[in-house]
């Protein structure tokens, strides 16, 4: 009896730790376990979620694919582990969709080996403004408005608050306005939600093409002699607004956007 209770114990504490060592979407965790065991876990810490995918892949860059739709996207505390990978150095990723079709793909991950540790011995992050020093959980998700959010940035405005404590602000230049913005005739967003690439001197040409997120660079092709191609896109993470650099032989042709419909 004695014996069976220890057992318990244990077992409840190996679950607490993995619990602990949990990220917020869209952070996650991918951990590998041993005997061809790779646990996937993460907290959702959205209400309205709709859908949550694991996709696998052999390169970071390259093709995912689906290997489970999780049943109940709208658990708090989830994971899943993945028995068939073909070996340990696989990348993972999460697709998460929200109800009304507003969709995301987490980053990539490689599997980790880090020994968990106790709940007790973790120590949260901390930002400090101006005077304060703020505690925040999940650092993943300071961009993002959801419950468990302290944080959050308005990048138009410069505008940081924390939640019930303080409010910075920025002292901005005038505004300048800006002309209305046209959209590209090269690099554009199709009706199927695809990136649609038409160049049509590209074959005499030596394009090249530099993809962001904000200021993130996210996709780049190196060198580019189709006169019409098309972009999936999965490559793109989220949807909303990207930014593009077209370069002919190193010179800049062409800087722009072009938004992405949920």
């Amino acid at each position: 009896m004695v014996k069976r209770l220890l057992l318990l114990l244990l077992f409840a504490a190996a679950t607490l730790f993995e619990v602990a060592a949990q990220e917020a979407l869209p952070g996650f965790r991918v951990r590998n376990a041993g005997n061809n065991r790779i646990v996937i876990g993460w907290i959702n810490p959205f209400q309205n979620i709709a859908q949550i995918s694991i996709q696998r892949s052999a390169d970071s860059l390259g093709i995912y694919k689906t290997i489970i739709s999780l049943a109940d996207p709208k658990s708090v505390q989830n994971g899943f582990t993945d028995t068939k990978a073909p070996n340990d150095r696989m990348f993972y990723r999460i697709f998460y969709a929200m109800e009304g079709g507003t969709y995301y793909f987490t980053k990539a991950k490689r599997p980790d080996t880090t020994k968990l540790r106790s709940p007790a011995l973790a120590v949260a992050p901390r930002l400090v403004i101006g005077a304060r020093d703020i505690p925040y959980k999940y650092k993943d998700s300071i961009f993002v408005r959801n419950r468990d959010t302290l944080l959050i940035v308005n990048r138009d405005t410069l505008r940081v608050t924390a939640k019930d404590t303080v409010v910075v602000k920025a002292t901005l230049p005038k505004e300048v306005k800006k002309p209305e913005w046209i959209p590209s005739k090269r690099i554009f967003s199709g009706l199927d939600g695809n990136v649609l690439i038409r160049l049509p001197d590209a074959p005499g040409r030596e394009y090249s093409i530099k993809f962001y997120d904000n200021t993130e660079l996210i996709l780049e092709i190196p060198s580019l002699s189709e006169k019409e191609l098309t972009l999936d896109k999965a490559n793109f993470h989220h949807s909303g607004w990207f930014f593009f650099e077209l370069y002919d032989d190193k010179r800049l042709v062409e800087r722009n956007k072009f938004f992405l419909k949920p």
